[in-house]
């Protein structure tokens, strides 16, 4: 077992590929589980965790998160450090785009260390709830409009990460 796990929950299979991408980018030192199917008794021992979620309709929490966070966010989570991303459509849903990442940060905030916030810079978009004083809560991500940016943002949040998760 690594000292990583990386969490996700994906509807159409953008959260999947990009949790993979993460634990690619981690050298085989993060473990990877869907929410779907994890257990809390599964990732008990990590002591990083990284959550990863699409954002449905406007501004909606995945359904796998949504039926999984309500536990999660109530189990033992003292002494963890956790990071966020979450992805989302910033052309079709410019008003909320990537907020089911606050809903993530709401229910956790004071349970956990959470590092991996980005500035709000680079981004094209119209509002959103996961931007709180012009930082993100996470690292926003859009599979969408700006694919072809999604490397290097993950790039250098995860170089980030990796001075967090020591």
């Amino acid at each position: 077992m690594n000292k990583i796990a990386i969490l996700y929950g994906s509807s159409g299979g953008n959260t999947q590929l990009v949790a993979k991408q993460v634990q690619e980018l981690f050298d085989g030192r993060a473990d990877l589980y869907d929410v779907a199917d994890v257990r809390l008794d599964d990732i008990k021992a990590y002591p990083y965790l990284i959550l990863g979620t699409s954002t449905t309709g406007v501004g909606d929490l995945q359904d796998d998160w949504d039926g999984f966070l309500p536990s999660f966010a109530k189990s033992d989570l003292s002494g963890k450090t956790v990071a966020i991303f979450g992805l989302g459509d910033s052309a079709s849903f410019s008003g909320s785009f990537a907020e089911s990442m606050r809903i993530i940060y709401d229910a956790i905030k004071d349970k956990v260390k959470i590092v991996g916030q980005v500035p709000d810079e680079g981004y094209t978009y119209d509002d959103s709830t996961a931007v709180i004083d012009g930082i993100w809560v996470g690292l926003p991500l859009d599979e969408d409009n700006e694919y072809d940016l999604t490397s290097q943002r993950l790039q250098a949040w995860v170089d980030t990460l990796k001075k967090e998760f020591v």
